[in-house]
């Protein structure tokens, strides 16, 4: 399939999607959402990973400026962007079955930092910085990133990320917990292949209601949270996947999910 402002691959699994505009450091236009949104609804069946990454030297750069020219006769709704694109994306990427990696090989700024932010796993090469920088144009955090900072860094950090808009590199975003690993520029390929490649092996409905269960917790306490547990052990029980594992396990042999 070819795209204008993204790039889509399927290799053994696993789907790769690179926004695919370096010379605007992949920021967004109507265009690349609409592309990006055709993929994440239409082409996803039939893998069991998804990587995210960007073209370039940057990750993304949030929203294309060049689209919001602003003059006082001109202004610009941005809620109705916020509405039909960015929030439909970040709610979309939140609901995959699939585990969802974020490569970031540079840049992640603006709604480009909290779009690396609503993956699943993140693994930044240390050359990479995460900035939201929202506030240095009179805006808020968006894509959810008033959200996910707080719960990920602590209300101090995140409000120190989100009033100054000073960029984090990708070593102090691991340290604090914001992203799950920092790999020197050379390995980041390495790395995220060595992952997309280990999370395609695992069983499917494992790693989804994993994934659903972590996501959703914080709407429920440790009570409700034990019931969910159980409830998903139960059903998963009774999959020919974890017959497979066991007998995988105990056979010392690989295992061979089939997702049923």
């Amino acid at each position: 399939m070819t795209y204008e402002t993204i790039d889509f691959k399927t290799d053994g699994g696993i789907a790769r999607i690179t926004l695919n505009r370096p010379d605007k450091l992949n920021s967004f236009n109507v265009a690349m959402h609409q592309e990006l949104r055709e993929v994440l609804r239409d082409h996803l069946d039939d893998v069991r990973v998804v990587v995210l990454t960007g073209a370039g030297r940057a990750f993304c750069a949030g929203q294309d400026l060049n689209e919001r020219a602003v003059g006082a006769d001109h202004p610009v709704d941005l809620g109705v962007t916020v509405e039909t694109c960015w929030n439909p994306l970040i709610r979309r990427l939140g609901a995959l079955s699939q585990p969802l990696i974020a490569r970031v090989n540079g840049v992640a700024a603006g709604a480009g930092a909290n779009l690396a932010l609503a993956c699943d796993m993140v693994i930044a090469a240390r050359s990479a910085k995460f900035i939201q920088s929202f506030t240095a144009i009179g805006l808020v955090p968006d894509s959810g990133g008033s959200w996910i900072l707080p719960r990920l860094v602590g209300q101090a950090r995140a409000l120190g990320l989100a009033l100054t808009g000073e960029p984090l590199s990708a070593d102090q975003a691991a340290e604090w917990g914001l992203i799950w690993k920092a790999v020197d520029d050379e390995a980041l390929d390495s790395e995220v292949d060595a992952l997309a490649t280990k999370l395609a092996s695992l069983p499917p409905l494992g790693l989804a209601e994993t994934k659903k269960l972590i996501r959703s917790t914080w709407s429920r306490t440790l009570d409700q949270e034990l019931t969910e547990e159980r409830n998903e052990m139960r059903r998963l029980g009774f999959t020919e996947d974890y017959r497979e594992g066991v007998a995988a396990f105990l056979e010392k042999r690989a295992a061979n999910f089939t997702g049923r």
